[in-house]
């Protein structure tokens, strides 16, 4: 493990640059993401996300042994071809994990496609979060606007989303229990980890950091730096709503779900003026309750 993660920032940025150098067909470089961005929290697991954009994509695309270039690859995730949905220019991009450590996500784009942004009113958020150009031989990035940094921080939402949002995380709960009852353990699973807490919680705990902060602090992609942001008990409170594959832990784990989901929204709704549905929240609860009593009690008779 001695041998992991030994690079330096500064030496990859070189070799990317000495790279991509005698390359025709590569025009121009950006690095993106948390290592373009000033006083950001990096670490030796932070990605290197650059963007190259070439004469061709194809090329790049059908001949990946350029990839071997940084270094030696471990696993690879290409994105298909697809059109870029601004712009409509074929554009692609892969995540390189290398052996040593280093981890690439290599975005392709074309040359028509780069000067179609650059010429754009604004910056795209994938840019405006904060960019780094790294080599340019034709000028390209000349007028580019300058990042802000304020792409990815929330806005307040309306109440109609406010509203929807508790409506949908609730819509969730008695199939979690259904599944429950039913001992299927991987669609239960998938709607209290993933539905519940990632489609549903995420973004109410993203709201509750943007109505502390003001509305100040970027989102991380996934919940990154959640736990920075929030305070540390309503982050205790995130974990113990997790659990293994046990059913009683997991109905354990899904009232713990509702009952943080239920505090933060409410702080929410106070923060923006809203009114947190509790008539919905008490009977969906009394609800998925009632199925808990019911398997409790079909357990009982089975003995």
């Amino acid at each position: 493990m001695d041998e992991l993660f030994q690079h330096q920032q500064d030496d990859v940025f070189t070799t990317l640059i000495q790279w991509a150098k005698p390359l025709e067909s590569v025009r121009a470089m950006l690095l993106t993401s948390t290592r373009s961005i000033p006083n950001a929290s990096v670490d030796i697991f932070s990605d290197y996300d650059v963007i190259l954009i070439v004469e061709d994509i194809r090329p790049f695309y059908e001949d990946r042994r350029w990839l071997a270039d940084f270094g030696e690859v471990l696993v690879v995730y290409w994105d298909p071809i697809h059109p870029e949905p601004e712009h409509g220019n074929e554009i692609t991009a892969n995540v390189t994990q290398y052996a040593d450590g280093l981890k690439i996500d290599f975005t392709l784009w074309p040359v028509d496609l780069f000067q179609k942004i650059v010429q754009a009113p604004s910056l795209q958020a994938e840019l405006d979060a904060g960019y780094r150009v790294l080599l340019d031989k034709d000028h390209l990035t000349n007028g580019m606007k300058p990042p802000t940094y304020k792409a990815y921080i929330p806005t307040p939402p309306t109440n109609d989303v406010y509203q929807l949002l508790i409506n949908d995380f609730f819509t969730d709960a008695p199939y979690v229990a259904k599944c429950l009852l039913r001992g299927e353990l991987l669609p239960a699973k998938w709607c209290l980890d993933y539905d519940m807490k990632h489609v549903h919680l995420r973004p109410m705990l993203e709201w509750r950091v943007g109505v502390e902060s003001n509305w100040s602090v970027p989102t991380g992609s996934l919940g990154k730096g959640l736990k920075k942001q929030l305070p540390s008990e309503i982050w205790s409170e995130l974990e113990d709503a997790y659990a293994g594959a046990n059913t009683l832990e997991n109905w354990e784990a899904l009232f713990r779900t509702m009952a943080l989901f239920r505090r933060v929204a409410m702080e929410v709704g106070a923060g923006l003026g809203y009114t947190y549905p509790m008539k919905l929240d008490q009977r969906v609860t009394a609800f998925v309750e009632k199925m808990q009593m019911h398997g409790d009690t079909t357990s009982d008779r089975s003995r």
